[in-house]
């Protein structure tokens, strides 16, 4: 039986503590915390739905740190995918012109997307070597 490495359960902390600290203040003051940096047209709603995204993404990292290698494997799919809607989301955002904070969200969403590939391909490799071991 193949387990997480105990690197890849400490990334889903790390990343729970990522999502949160930036999710929850979202999630509560939209519209303060988005003018601070720079926002100028802001739509709360659709910022609490991210920060409910990103809330549950990063709680579920938490939760599910001590799971199976299948719960992980699930886990950084859809991780990749949020990852990778977030940086052609935020990529179409930098293009049309958006603040200099999108540049930054750009950057962690790509930082994270290569996170969850690097992770998602060694544990798919391993489960491979486990469930078809080369007999000769």
């Amino acid at each position: 039986m193949v387990e997480a490495p105990s690197a890849l359960r400490r990334w889903f902390v790390f990343y729970f503590a990522v999502d949160w600290a930036v999710g929850v203040p979202l999630l509560v003051a939209p519209e303060i915390l988005l003018r601070f940096f720079g926002w100028h047209e802001i739509d709360p709603i659709a910022t609490r739905l991210f920060a409910a995204a990103l809330i549950a993404i990063g709680g579920q990292s938490l939760l599910g740190r001590n799971g199976s290698v299948n719960e992980f494997r699930a886990m950084l799919n859809l991780k990749l995918i949020w990852a990778a809607a977030a940086v052609i989301a935020l990529g179409i955002g930098v293009l049309s012109g958006g603040p200099a904070l999108t540049w930054l969200g750009l950057a962690v969403f790509v930082g994270f997307f290569r996170v969850w590939l690097y992770w998602r391909i060694r544990i798919g490799r391993a489960v491979r070597l486990v469930e078809s071991p080369n007999v000769t």
